[in-house]
Parts: structure tokens; sequence; C-alpha cells
């Protein structure tokens, strides 16, 4: 779910809650509330809608291009208002549903990038821990942190037919249509990013859920195949699983066999650890009175104790 859906979500448990506590003055009241709770129940559809697009949007996506031409990598020479132009070329006078891949082809032309080897991580269902892990090992790039990442990342926009302008009252979720304007670009930023992908790549999977390798997630349905064998030296496979668990899949349980089964027929060479130690102690630090990372501490104190004597 995403975080505008959930925002709707509690924005309709607050009004609902609000119209519990009313008092009940009337029959002709009650049956009004009734009625309106009826309708909330079972018409589901604007719910199915998400926060129009990011207000002052064109401020945010070339404010962020420049900073990152100027203090992020400053060896890159692009035209940011160029960029957006293309962007807006591509989103504005069209529906919300039918905004294409190719419709964004001239953007990306406009902001070309690649990346040095063994330094790519991919990531599916473990967003927050991904990123701290990239922050402590600093080698380590995500589609985040390429221009089209940097510039878009947690931005929602559509346009209107009727309108040369963005809609800012509403935009469908993803899932609503295949050519949604958020996922177009998504797709293509996923896709570029895998083609360039070489050397030793790093895939982050969390193992506390059904289906940690989904082959509908963009992981799956699109880099995975955009993946190289030629260009790929290994993939190296973590799944990392909740301190507290649930503990469902690992490298030899669960869809990462499945994974491992993709990567083979295409002739990638693969390794996969369960309980990556970087990323307990990640974790540990975010939660450290869990009981595994109590267990974790007092076996470093011994060490260190047996060490000092």
């Amino acid at each position: 779910m995403s975080e505008h859906a959930s925002f709707l979500r509690r924005d309709e448990a607050t009004r609902g809650l609000t119209l519990m506590n009313v008092p009940k003055t009337s029959a002709c009241f009650v049956m009004s509330v009734t009625v309106w709770f009826i309708v909330l129940l079972f018409c589901p559809g604007p719910l199915r809608a998400q926060l129009g697009t990011t207000p002052n949007i064109k401020h945010i996506a070339v404010g962020r291009c420049y900073s990152y031409i100027t203090l992020v990598n400053p060896s890159l020479r692009y035209d940011c208002e160029d960029i957006w132009r293309q962007f807006e070329e591509a989103v504005v006078r069209q529906s919300s549903c039918n905004v294409t891949v190719e419709d964004y082809h001239h953007m990306f032309s406009a902001m070309p990038q690649t990346w040095p080897c063994d330094r790519f991580l991919f990531w599916s269902k473990t967003r927050t821990l991904m990123h701290s892990y990239a922050a402590v090992i600093r080698h380590f790039w995500t589609l985040e942190d390429t221009l089209v990442g940097y510039i878009f990342n947690d931005l929602i926009w559509c346009g209107q037919e009727e309108d040369s302008g963005f809609d800012f009252g509403s935009c469908p979720e993803w899932s609503a249509c295949r050519n949604h304007p958020v996922y177009s670009l998504w797709r293509q930023a996923s896709q570029n990013f895998a083609e360039m992908a070489c050397g030793n790549i790093t895939v982050l999977l969390n193992g506390s859920i059904t289906n940690a390798f989904n082959r509908k997630s963009m992981f799956g349905s699109v880099e995975l195949d955009s993946l190289n064998p030629r260009r790929v030296d290994y993939v190296n496979i973590k799944v990392v699983t909740n301190l507290e668990g649930p503990f469902i899949e690992s490298c030899r349980q669960g869809s990462i066999t499945d994974l491992i089964q993709i990567l083979q027929s295409r002739g990638f060479r693969w390794t996969c650890t369960d309980n990556d130690h970087t990323l307990m102690i990640l974790q540990c630090i975010q939660n450290p009175k869990q009981p595994s990372c109590q267990t974790c501490a007092n076996s470093l104190s011994h060490r260190k104790s047996l060490t000092l004597n």
C-alpha cells in the first residue's frame, strides 16, 4: 500500500470515528449516518485514487536536478530545465492512464548516465534497510542514486487530457493501469539501471514475507530480465528477516529458490546469504532491545574480554 493511500485510509477512519461519536438526536440522523457508512463501505471507487500531483513538483524536480549536478556528482553536465521540459511533454495533455515508457524516451536521452562495475544494489520489499545498508557500505549505488531516481523519488504526478497542466486533485494508483505515468517512468529507469549493471551485483530481499522474490515486482518483472549475464560476474543474493521474525523464506526455501533457478537457467553465477552480519547489526542499531541483539552483544563482549586476558 502506498503512503498516500494509507493517508486516505487514516483520514477516512478519523471521519468514521467522528461520525460515531456524534449524539444520536433523531432516527432521521441515525439513518443518514448509516447511509453514509454504507456508501463508504460498499463504494470503494474514490479510495482507489491517490493524492494528486505533488504540489510544486516543478520546483522540487528542477531543484533536485541542480543539487545533484552541483553537490552529488559535479562532474555531470546536464540542462535541468531541458530535462523538465522533456518530462512535462511526456505527461501533460495525456490522460492519467495513457503515458507509456516510450513517452519518456526524450527525457532519458537528455540525461544519460553510467556507473562503474561492482557497485549495483537491487532490492525488493526492503527499502528502509536498503537505504541504511547503502549509507554504511558507501560503494553501493541504487536506482535512487541515479539522476532520474534522485529527481523523482517519492513524487507523484499525472496529467489531464483536456488540460495542459498537471492534475493536482487526484491521480490513480499504480495498479489502476499499465500506462500509469509514474509506473512507466520507473519501469524505464529500472530497465536502464539493470542494463548498466556489471561485475558483482547485490540483491537485497525480505525473508519475513511470502514471495520475497515476486515476479510481479519491479525487480522480478523488469530488472531481473534486463540483467546481462555477459556483463554480470556474480549475483549476490542477501536474504534478511526481521529480528523478531517471522522467518518465512531463505536461500533454501520459498521463492528465493525460484530466483536461483532463473539465474542458473540464464547462465548467471550466484551466491546466497541468509542473515548477513552487517545487515543484522544495522537492524540492531535501530532496535537494540531485541533478544537476538542482546545475544550478539554479549558474545562480542565475551570475545573482547578473552582477548584482553
